[in-house]
């Protein structure tokens, strides 16, 4: 019978590693580290190999981490298990690693392998009720430095179930923009091609930044904001500098850009001689259309006043919806409140400060509770009652009487004739 042989791994063994992979994933297996993984281990990290003849018939590849040692890939080849390799092959590598401090060497496997006998074998004991958990950095090496450069960052996972309310608003964007975005492949099989650019609208202070900030948190994708009025101190002027950033996000995998007030910059271009805008209203006129050829990112525009947009800026084929966001409803000023209450506060009538805030945006709601927090804390510390428990319901009902609205009924008539005329869902 002829004898195998165990030794270190070489460099030219990875067509006899890539084998006993193919042979590992096609038996249905889901290995739990990658092909990448396994391959750079056995350059960088402990591998041996079980040899017949000069072929590979078996691979047992493993990283340490200090104390701790990890098995990455096991595998022998089907016509040679039951001969104890896969047991040789462990104690030779736990052999090559235990020099290096560890004390500890450890195996992921898939819930359905079976073929376990090798580990059995050699002592390992198989651990009941471990769950494994594992997650993808969404931003790695390159992208992390190029997006420090853009002065983009990774937000919370959390932001997109922290915009309180907003039913309608949350739920069409989650289907139009979210949706094909976090599922490409599955968009593709229904023909959706997934969004490149939208428009956000609506009055002042309604949350169409917070809503540009929870859809990247949503996608976990990296996010950078242009500020036009940042780039127009560039010694390259606005529109080179605006072309420059955009060259810049084209090289992230990922991004959803937000540019706010968009109407500084696209606005109606007329007049004889052109105003100082119109080149910068070209330039970005032409980055769009590069910027969409591009998958994986999404160009978010808001404004507050719609109507002074270019025309061509809003055409079919430079944004795939155009997307009122209004004032707050109900269910969605009752969250923002409850944000800003402190907790253990008595005697809040919260359905009644929803009633009173009626047209307020978010912001005038924030503005409101912090100027009856900050009354009620003066009026505590000048009376000498520090075990005042906090604002009282006649606290927030005077900080509402003083708070003027940000959006003016004109204004609030305007976007829902806007709605008619620009919205694109």
């Amino acid at each position: 019978m002829t004898s195998w042989r165990i030794r270190d791994y070489h460099a030219d063994d990875v067509d006899g590693i890539l084998r006993l992979w193919e042979q590992v994933t096609a038996a249905d297996s889901d290995p739990v580290y990658n092909l990448a993984e396994v391959l750079a281990s056995c350059e960088k990290d402990h591998a041996v190999v079980a040899v017949v003849d000069d072929h590979i018939v078996g691979a047992a590849i493993g990283r340490a981490a200090h104390a701790q040692g990890w098995v990455v890939f096991m595998a022998t080849a089907t016509a040679w298990q039951g001969r104890g390799i896969g047991t040789s092959l462990l104690a030779a590598l736990e052999a090559r690693m235990a020099p290096f401090g560890m004390t500890k060497l450890s195996a992921l496997m898939p819930a359905a392998e079976t073929r376990v006998t090798a580990f059995l074998g050699r002592g390992f004991v198989q651990k009941q009720n471990l769950h494994y958990f594992e997650r993808h950095i969404p931003v790695q090496g390159h992208d992390l430095k190029l997006l420090s450069e853009l002065g983009g960052r990774v937000l919370p996972r959390d932001l997109w179930d922290a915009v309180g309310g907003m039913t309608a608003e949350k739920e069409l964007l989650e289907r139009r923009l979210v949706m094909p975005l976090a599922r490409p492949q599955l968009a593709e099989r229904f023909g959706v091609a997934p969004p490149r650019a939208v428009v956000l609208f609506g009055p002042p202070g309604t949350g169409k930044t917070t809503f540009a900030k929870a859809i990247a948190s949503r996608l976990e994708w990296p996010f950078v904001e242009v500020f036009p009025s940042r780039l127009a101190a560039d010694p390259a002027g606005l529109a080179g500098a605006l072309r420059e950033t955009f060259e810049k996000i084209s090289e992230l995998e990922r991004a959803v850009v937000f540019i706010d007030e968009v109407e500084e910059i696209a606005s109606h271009r007329q007049g004889d001689p052109p105003s100082p805008t119109q080149g910068v209203t070209n330039e970005l006129l032409k980055i769009i259309p590069t910027f969409r050829d591009q998958s994986d990112r999404l160009l978010i525009c808001a404004t507050n006043f719609i109507r002074s947009l270019d025309s061509a800026f809003l055409r079919h084929g430079r944004f795939d919806y155009v997307i009122p966001i209004g004032l707050p409803d109900d269910e969605a000023r009752a969250a923002i409140w409850a944000r800003y209450v402190p907790a253990g506060s008595v005697g809040i009538d919260l359905d009644a400060l929803v009633t009173m805030t009626a047209g307020f945006s978010p912001a005038d709601i924030e503005f409101a509770a912090r100027k009856a927090s900050q009354s009620a804390l003066e009026n505590a510390v000048y009376a000498g009652d520090t075990e005042a428990e906090g604002p009282t319901l006649d606290d927030y009902i005077a900080a509402i009487a003083a708070t003027r609205a940000t959006v003016s009924d004109e204004t609030a008539a305007e976007y829902l004739e806007d709605i008619d005329s620009v919205g694109r869902l």
